[in-house]
């Protein structure tokens, strides 16, 4: 795999959160700054091995936002 991605959402508590697409990994934290970091931290501790861990973290950031008609 050389690449994962993770939708990344503001929580509706505030802070962010973010889920990474294909594998079962989630984390969350206060600012992006924060979770970025813990995005990280999340692949080394699910990939192991860092031969099969992923080059590349891709970030989709998604923003949810209600207008006025």
């Amino acid at each position: 795999m050389s690449e994962i991605v993770f939708l990344v959402e503001e929580a509706a508590e505030g802070g962010y959160t973010a889920r990474a697409l294909g594998e079962s990994i989630f984390t969350e934290a206060d600012d992006l700054a924060a979770l970025k970091i813990a995005i990280r931290d999340a692949v080394k501790c699910h990939f192991d091995d860092a031969e099969s861990r992923p080059q590349v973290i891709r970030l989709h950031c998604v923003r949810d936002e209600v207008i006025a008609a």
